[in-house]
């Protein structure tokens, strides 16, 4: 086997092995660690479920909407400092205490409770920023 030919078959036996690396890293990195549907970036809160039935995702010529419920056991204030920890982490720019923005889309949490049900409600609101200054 020539020099270069036994180089390059080093080299891509290097690159294969970290790129594998690199998949596994990811995959686990995920792994035990919800997302928000329609929005494949933004982790779901521990003590969070999705209704996922009553997610919405549409994609307009301004930009994606989604709309997506989750609800659990937890209070008010511990989602807002979930989320006020984790989305700077991940590009997000607060706006107020409930709405951040993100390059061209705001986030905005809304919350409700239900007589029946004693967990907390969110509402995660995901629309394009020029859409949400309309309203």
């Amino acid at each position: 086997m020539s020099r270069s030919l036994r180089r390059f078959t080093f080299l891509a036996a290097v690159l294969f092995t970290v790129q594998m690396g690199c998949w596994g890293l990811a995959a686990a990195d995920r792994d035990g660690v919800a997302f928000v549907s329609g929005i494949e970036d933004l982790p779901l809160m521990d003590g969070l479920r999705e209704a996922e039935e009553e997610s919405m995702v549409f994609d307009t010529v301004a930009g994606r909407i989604v709309e997506s419920y989750a609800s659990g056991a937890v209070t008010r204030r511990q989602v807002l400092e979930f989320y006020a920890s984790t989305l700077p982490q991940l590009g997000w720019r607060r706006r107020g205490e409930t709405t951040f923005q993100r390059e061209n889309e705001i986030l905005k949490l809304e919350f409700s409770t239900a007589a029946a049900k004693p967990a907390l409600t969110v509402r995660f609101a995901l629309s394009p920023a020029n859409a949400a200054a309309a309203r």
